[in-house]
């Protein structure tokens, strides 16, 4: 390939202060890998804000283009995997944290990180779902391969954000009647829009309960958020129910007994989508291709370009953004 430029949003660390502007970069820059692909969307996730705003943890040098979502089309291949033409997905592994990512015009990546498209999606819609959408799916499987939608209603906590509104939609969409739990009061409508039978308010689930059991009202649980409110869902949970969990925003402990899990028999499934397995990688993307796509997915998605992604960043750190925000390259 002959030298190209592109256009991409770049970190860079002053004096400990951390800015982020659209500049011009040269695929020739780029780290060695066996695909290159041309980045038709990615987007925005609590992870890229983080990077954007120098957080060690997540990326260790800068300059850096974050962006762990991408999806476009492959213009080489080292790989008889792939061809030259090639739409794919790519997400997680070490994409955007410490290898440039989405959020810039073309990647480098190892073949492994990237999933064919499914027929089903477009470029953009994979971009709607993105890494969220992943772990959504993954903790509705653990969810279906246990419980039926007969069994009673199951709770979604963080219901507006981008696992939460996911997995809600996903739930709804193979008959679950599915409680959702959220501190935003304003977005009841949006919440509804998606398919939860009920909005449940955050306050009283987020308290500490002394009590080893509560009553069961739930079949089974998606908890995006960790801390008091996972506490008091494996506690909520009826006999022989499961609750996926994928996230520690309101803490990382988790004071229980265990007679949640002895006596009611409830099963407790960690998520983490980041170097989850190939092939069930590809079987999640499957199902969010066909009969897990749901009418209603693309109602709460805001399509925004590279020069709009500071404001969304900081929307995402102040907790004041919901849904999901997909970020567009060029003359998508």
């Amino acid at each position: 390939m002959t030298h190209t430029d592109y256009t991409a949003y770049r970190v860079e660390e002053e004096n400990g202060s951390y800015t982020g502007n659209v500049q011009t970069l040269s695929v020739e820059n780029l780290p060695a890998g066996e695909l290159l692909v041309e980045v038709a969307y990615s987007s925005l996730n609590y992870k890229d804000a983080l990077s954007a705003r120098g957080n060690k943890g997540v990326t260790k040098s800068y300059p850096h283009t974050p962006g762990i979502d991408a999806a476009g089309v492959v213009v080489e291949s080292s790989v008889p995997e792939y061809q030259a033409g090639d739409s794919v997905i790519v997400t997680s592994h070490d994409l955007g944290m410490n290898t440039p990512g989405g959020f810039g015009g073309y990647i480098r990546v190892p073949a492994a990180w990237a999933v064919p498209l499914p027929a089903g999606l477009s470029l953009k819609e994979a971009m709607c779902l993105g890494t969220a959408g992943l772990t959504a799916a993954i903790c509705v499987s653990h969810l279906v391969e246990r419980i039926r939608p007969e069994d009673g209603p199951v709770a979604v906590s963080g219901a507006t954000g981008g696992v939460g509104s996911l997995a809600t939609g996903i739930l709804a969409q193979l008959g679950y009647q599915v409680q959702v739990i959220s501190g935003k009061k304003d977005k009841q409508g949006m919440l509804k829009e998606l398919g939860a039978a009920e909005v449940l308010d955050r306050a009283e689930f987020g308290e500490e309960s002394e009590r080893s059991m509560l009553k069961g009202r739930f079949a089974g649980a998606v908890d995006t958020v960790g801390g008091a409110i996972l506490t008091n869902l494996i506690k909520a949970v009826k006999p022989f129910g499961v609750v996926s969990c994928c996230g520690n925003a309101a803490g990382g402990d988790l004071p229980l007994t265990v007679y949640p899990f002895i006596l009611r028999g409830i099963a407790l499934c960690g998520v983490s989508s980041q170097n989850y397995p190939a092939g069930p990688r590809r079987d999640m993307w499957q199902r969010l291709a066909g009969d897990w796509k749901y009418e209603n997915l693309f109602r709460n998605i805001e399509e925004i370009g590279l020069d709009r992604l500071d404001a969304a960043i900081e929307s995402m750190l102040a907790g004041t953004h919901s849904g999901r925000t997909v970020v567009r390259h060029g003359d998508q």
